[in-house]
C-alpha cells in the first residue's frame, strides 16, 4: 500500500514514516508542504492514503485536502490530518472539507495505528 505523508516538520515525517514502517507500512511518499504533496500525488495517482498536516506554509493541508477532493482522481482517496488544531470548529471544519479521520498532536504510535485502521474499514 502507497502512503503520502505531507508536514513541513521533517521530524514529524520522520516519526510518521517510522511509525508507518513498524505496522508494515514501508511505501511511503513525503512532501514537505500541500504544493509538494499535490505534486507527489499528481505523480502517482496510485497513492492509496494521505496523511497531511495542517499548518503549513505555501499550500496548507485543508487547501490541499479540498483540491485533492476537487479531482475525480481522488474524489475516494482516504485522508487524515494529524495536526496540532484540536477545537471542534477546526475538526469539522477538516471533516466537512473532505478528511476521514482526525488525529490530533502529539500522538502516540497507538492511535496512528487505530485511524489507519478505522480508515480503511478493518479491525485490530
Amino acid at each position: 500500500m502507497k502512503l503520502l505523508v505531507v508536514d513541513d516538520s521533517s521530524t514529524m515525517r520522520r516519526i510518521i514514516k517510522n511509525t508507518l514502517a513498524r505496522l508494515g507500512y514501508i511505501d511511503v511518499l513525503e512532501g514537505g508542504d500541500g504544493l509538494e504533496g499535490w505534486a507527489a500525488l499528481d505523480a502517482n495517482p496510485d497513492v492509496e492514503m494521505l496523511i497531511t498536516d495542517w499548518n503549513m506554509p505555501e499550500m496548507n493541508g485543508l487547501e490541499l485536502v479540498k483540491k485533492v477532493r476537487a479531482d475525480a482522481r481522488f474524489k475516494d482517496l482516504p485522508i487524515i490530518m494529524v495536526t496540532t488544531e484540536g477545537g471542534k470548529a477546526e475538526v469539522i471544519t477538516a471533516l466537512k472539507a473532505g478528511v476521514n479521520n482526525y488525529i490530533v498532536k502529539p500522538f502516540t504510535p497507538q492511535v496512528l495505528k487505530e485511524k489507519l485502521a478505522a480508515v480503511m474499514g478493518v479491525s485490530e
